[in-house]
């Protein structure tokens, strides 16, 4: 099923202190139209400077560290990791934030806030596809013992390791598939915290002006000073909840899963960019070798050789009449006595060669599969072949119909079923079993 896009049904403001700056800031959410994104407005400045959520809007600024800054030209606005995060969890694709300082409000220190306003302004889906990026190769970063390795999956999973080198924060372990319900229950509510001598030295650095013991769980020698936690695990949760933020900085949701141990916003923005690498790696890709669909329901033989490898005399396929993309299809192969093979085969009484009946099945199912976007920058692989079974020959002037039905469809492999007929007779069927290389074997 494919999700849509979503924003807000109406405006809602909210207003607090930064928890680094203190500044005190007032932001607007405004319902945003489909495939505009995420953009913040610093209304304080000329000019009114729209951010757009882009990785190459990142912004590092080492003066104030254990946040997540976005910034262009001279706009910067920091601390936007726990918003960002929300609006992940709830699925909001588009969403206009306006606001009139240089930190978003930290609140009570969650995501919280953010979330309870958001469903209480409402949340409505536009007529369009929700893009996302599906993790193609593992990838990972490490830094100082920390480290974070995300591999493909079909969903967005995290597995997170929080290790302190402290009595009292003990490791914890937190591992989910991502889902709004999952995130509104479990991780949007879990707090920022530190360690009481962490806090102290922010302090002395003129950091955390507006942090207090309600806003930040601050760890000293016997626990959490004048607060208790949410969840025995809250600080696991919390590291969780920057997680999910800053790599929605990408601009869209990821489908993989995270192994991450001890990481902070300095590492999740390095696995970002190698994340946006890969992605802008098989964007290239797909611009060469991939098929534009649009709404087309049908694909031509230019469309075939975008997204097949194989060229004449082995192209078998003519055009695919009909295509539910990485579901089914129905391909034509016009036979015709200028195909090479009636040179040779039977060329008294020419017949097409079972073999290459069962090769352009094969071929109208590499067009099927590799319409699933898991499976773009891909090359298909006949793997195996069973209960093959020929009932009708096929002679020139024959149109040979391929009907493909995906059975099962994996990372790694994919299992078809597959008629060939002529008229309302078949001439062949069998299943097939394919496996999946980077198309850059092909190179």
């Amino acid at each position: 099923m494919i999700e849509q896009q979503k924003t807000i049904k109406r405006e809602f403001a909210l207003t607090g202190v930064g928890l680094h700056t203190g500044c005190k800031a007032t932001v607007c959410c405004k319902p945003a139209p489909a495939d505009s994104g995420i953009s913040f407005i610093r209304t304080d400045l000329p000019g009114r400077p729209v951010i757009q959520v882009d990785p190459a809007n990142i912004h590092i600024d080492t003066r104030i560290p254990r946040c997540t800054s976005i910034g262009k030209g001279e706009a910067v606005l920091h601390t936007v990791e726990h918003l960002m995060s929300v609006l992940c969890g709830l699925g909001v694709s588009n969403l206009t934030v306006e606001i009139d300082a240089f930190e978003l409000p930290g609140l009570d220190g969650s995501g919280l806030d953010f979330l309870k306003a958001i469903k209480k302004a409402g949340i409505v889906e536009q007529d369009a596809p929700s893009p996302f990026f599906e993790i193609m190769e593992p990838t990972g970063v490490e830094l100082n013992g920390c480290s974070i390795y995300v591999v493909p999956d079909k969903e967005f999973k995290i597995s997170y390791v929080l290790d302190y080198d402290n009595p009292v924060l003990k490791s914890q372990f937190f591992n989910a598939t991502i889902t709004p319900r999952l995130f509104e229950e479990n991780i949007a509510p879990a707090r920022t915290f530190c360690l009481e001598s962490e806090a102290e030295e922010l302090k002395k650095n003129g950091l955390g002006k507006g942090a207090n013991y309600d806003n930040t769980l601050v760890v000293g020698k016997e626990g959490v000073i004048k607060n208790a936690v949410r969840f025995p695990d809250e600080f696991v949760r919390h590291k969780v909840l920057d997680f999910i933020g800053d790599l929605y900085l990408l601009g869209m949701p990821i489908r993989g899963h995270a192994f991450a141990v001890k990481s902070g916003h300095t590492l999740n923005i390095q696995l970002l960019k190698k994340i946006y690498a890969q992605k802008e790696k098989y964007q290239k890709r797909d611009a060469v070798t991939g098929f534009d669909f649009g709404n087309k329901t049908e694909i031509d033989i230019n469309g075939i050789m975008s997204i097949l490898p194989h060229r004449y005399p082995f192209l078998l396929v003519d055009r695919v009449l009909e295509i539910e993309r990485g579901k089914r299809g129905v391909g034509v192969k016009n036979v015709t006595i200028n195909d090479n093979f009636f040179q040779g085969h039977f060329p008294a009484r020419p017949v097409m060669p079972g073999v290459l009946m069962v090769e352009a099945m094969a071929q109208t199912a590499g067009v099927v599969i590799l319409t699933n976007e898991a499976h773009h920058g891909k090359v298909a692989f006949f793997l195996a072949v069973d209960k093959v079974r020929f009932r009708r020959v096929v002679v020139p002037g024959d149109q040979l119909v391929m009907e493909v039905e995906v059975i099962r469809d994996r990372s790694k492999t994919a299992q078809v079923r597959a008629i060939a007929k002529v008229g309302d007779e078949v001439a062949a069927e069998a299943e097939m079993v394919f496996s999946f290389t980077d198309d850059s074997y092909l190179d």
